[in-house]
């Protein structure tokens, strides 16, 4: 049984590790409201460039005469999945959340006899994949910035180094993976394609244009020079939405987390605390049998 030095001792260290995760947990909340402010006046805009990628390649009439990285190449075997993760932990099942979808297409591809590449953005995801798919694992980013304060110059600079490996053929297709914001205690894992823009089923439905209840526009210059450049605009806003929903859930995660240690810690001051006194009692009392059984043998 521990001395009353050691229960002590162990109610000073949880009661220091409950003020640890009360500031945590405050710190967490306002930098939420930050995160999550920049995640949800993101979304239109996001959606504005997706719908416009979309009216432009519904009107090209030939899915020929589309750039390559918009139609994609016949061969699709090398496949990108770019795992956008936190740097800091204390966040609850935030990044596993990722990891196990990562995991999941990983193992889809690599079953259908494709060959799969990893770009970790963000350490997490590095430390829980590395032992499985550590051959595979191309790079790990370090995310340059605190999680409420996402820099598009990041998101771009990660967008221009996708480009340049698909511009040299370093694979076919390139998905992302992040975390939606829903609230702090729900955030959903999302796979979504990036690169090409048209998935098989949107191929497959441009070339039944029958079925298409579409506007027909007029672009100038050319539907095909538009998209060479919007497209690595879109890529670029991909990812940074990917960072600013991420940004969100792990400041949510965190928060509802730290709250869940504390209320832990409470709990255990409360158990160490019955313990000690009650250790503390049966010492006074063994104490009073001590002196009483003196006096009688005097």
């Amino acid at each position: 049984m521990p001395s009353l030095k050691d229960l002590r001792n162990r109610i000073n260290g949880v009661i220091s590790t409950k003020k640890i995760t009360t500031a945590m947990k405050l710190v967490a909340g306002a930098r939420l409201k930050r995160a999550q402010i920049a995640a949800t006046t993101s979304r239109p805009y996001v959606a504005k460039i997706e719908g416009l990628i979309n009216n432009i390649t519904s009107s090209v009439q030939n899915i020929e005469n589309l750039p390559k990285i918009v139609k994609g190449s016949e061969s699709n075997k090398i496949h990108l999945i770019v795992l956008i993760t936190s740097d800091r932990g204390l966040c609850g099942s935030f990044n596993t959340a990722m990891v196990k979808l990562a995991k999941k297409r990983i193992n889809e591809l690599l079953n259908s006899n494709k060959i799969v590449k990893i770009l970790c953005v963000g350490k997490k995801g590095y430390n829980q994949l590395k032992r499985e798919y550590q051959d595979i694992i191309i790079d790990t980013i370090i995310l340059p910035y605190k999680s409420d304060k996402v820099d598009y110059e990041f998101a771009q600079k990660v967008s221009h180094r996708i480009l340049m490996m698909y511009e040299n053929d370093k694979f076919d297709s390139a998905s992302i993976i992040f975390s939606l914001f829903r609230s702090p205690l729900k955030q959903e894992p999302q796979l979504k394609q990036i690169i090409p823009v048209l998935n098989n089923d949107e191929k497959a439905t441009k070339n039944n244009l029958e079925s298409i209840d579409k506007k027909i526009y007029e672009y100038e210059p050319e539907e095909e020079y538009i998209l060479k450049d919007l497209v690595p605009l879109n890529i670029s806003i991909q990812i940074y939405r990917g960072l600013l929903e991420n940004a969100a859930g792990e400041e949510g995660a965190r928060m509802i987390a730290m709250d869940n240690a504390t209320r832990n810690a409470e709990e255990l001051i409360d158990v160490l605390r019955l313990n000690y006194n009650r250790s503390r009692q049966a010492q006074i009392t063994r104490e009073l049998i001590e002196v009483i059984s003196g006096s009688e043998a005097i």
